[in-house]
């Protein structure tokens, strides 16, 4: 399964992925999944909002224990967010019927669509809109980058665009949701622990800053003449850094658009997009609101005018406490397997659905830490490792 998956969308350039929702890559890897379910005799399904479900039983029966992940990535990301644990529930299914394993609930694998948010702009779309966090409104607003909606490019991806919206029938379905990653840190490699749990995702948004100036000659316009939204820019990633570093979170500014975009051209637009993410909701707020306050002042000192956006927040998700304690239960029952409980500041399909149903998560090592990244990666070692756990925790919580 992992080398079927590892050329679809891959960058010859760069060696990372781009799979981005509704495109051909993504078409790709929707493929693949339905392969996958099919040769398995599990039913296949699309739902509303452009979700990907393969069942083992009926799901109308209702209290199935669901896992999964996503296939699309981030720009130029790695090969295992995401797809490590769609690969890893379709193993772990295998192992346990392969076991003779009897199912007293019905299972699925679901492939969350849009979860990096890398071509619309905003995180878990598909998750978003089946747990109602996201409007129809909020989502046919979404473009891309090059001006294309979203209805737009489901529909020419044969997705009827109309049909998207809240989905409780199918939420109430599911009674527990368990999502396989891997860890986007070095929280295991440090512990020396393969597998671990999630305690909570930290809080965590991405907000716009629109800087606007004056475009003008960069030859010719002296400096004290300059309205130029550059240095305003540049100065607020830097307050963004200080103030992360005194509150103990992170601040990043990793994408930004200029305009007219030239060598020789004074700015009359920079366009900068900060996330930031902190263990609690206090600390979150005061790096935001000190970033803010550092992007007014160093505007206002070069004669910039400066708009501020939320374009997307995520509070403190603490998991089912009872689901995440059967999953340490069950795995603690393997004396060889220590398996710790840890925070993460990544936002995942898992913590969406929390305040709808109870979800769990399961980390996997990353020996670097490194990811969003082509170098991002796990040994197989460890994979099979996350296959076993995740295995273990299926039959804990559907079989007799």
């Amino acid at each position: 399964m992992w080398a079927e998956l590892l050329p679809i969308g891959r960058s010859s350039a760069s060696g990372g992925y781009r799979r981005f929702a509704w495109t051909g890559a993504d078409a790709d890897c929707r493929a693949w999944f339905r392969q996958q379910a099919e040769a398995r005799g599990l039913a296949h399904e699309v739902d509303r909002n452009g979700n990907q479900w393969a069942w083992l039983g009926d799901p109308a029966e209702g209290n199935a224990v669901v896992t999964g992940s996503h296939l699309d990535s981030v720009p130029d990301g790695g090969a295992f967010d995401g797809p490590l644990g769609i690969v890893s529930a379709f193993a772990a299914l295998d192992e346990l019927r392969a076991g003779g394993a009897s199912f007293t609930r019905p299972v699925a694998i679901v492939n969350f669509g849009d979860e990096e948010g890398a071509r619309f702009g905003l995180a878990c779309v598909g998750s978003r809109l089946t747990a109602g966090q996201l409007t129809v409104e909020q989502a046919h607003r979404l473009t891309d980058g090059d001006g294309i909606s979203l209805p737009q490019a489901m529909e020419a991806a044969g997705h009827d665009p109309d049909a998207i919206g809240p989905d409780p029938d199918r939420l109430a379905r599911i009674g527990a949701f368990v999502e396989l990653h891997v860890e986007q840190g070095r929280a295991l490699d440090l512990s020396g622990d393969r597998i671990g749990v999630a305690s909570a995702i930290w809080p965590h948004g991405r907000w716009r800053f629109d800087f606007r100036g004056e475009a003008n000659h960069a030859g010719t316009t002296r400096l004290a003449d300059r309205r130029d939204p550059m240095l305003s820019y540049a100065e607020t990633v830097l307050a963004a850094r200080r103030e992360a570093e005194l509150a103990g979170a992170v601040a990043t500014f990793g994408k930004v658009a200029v305009e007219p975009n030239g060598v020789n051209a004074i700015p009359s637009l920079v366009r900068g997009w900060l996330d930031s993410r902190a263990a609690d909701q206090e600390s979150l707020d005061t790096v935001v609101g000190a970033v803010q306050k550092a992007a007014r002042d160093h505007a206002a000192a070069h004669g910039v005018d400066l708009d501020v956006e939320r374009e997307s927040f995520t509070p403190v998700v603490e998991f089912d406490h009872a689901l995440r304690d059967e999953l340490a239960r069950i795995l603690g029952s393997d004396t060889d397997l220590k398996v710790p409980v840890l925070g993460t500041g990544a936002g995942h399909d898992a913590g969406i659905l929390s305040g709808r149903i109870p979800t769990a998560m399961l980390f996997v090592r990353n020996p670097t830490g490194v990811s969003h990244s082509p170098a991002e990666s796990a040994t197989e070692d460890d994979c099979v490792a996350g296959v076993t756990a995740l295995a273990d925790v299926l039959e804990g919580l559907a079989c007799t």
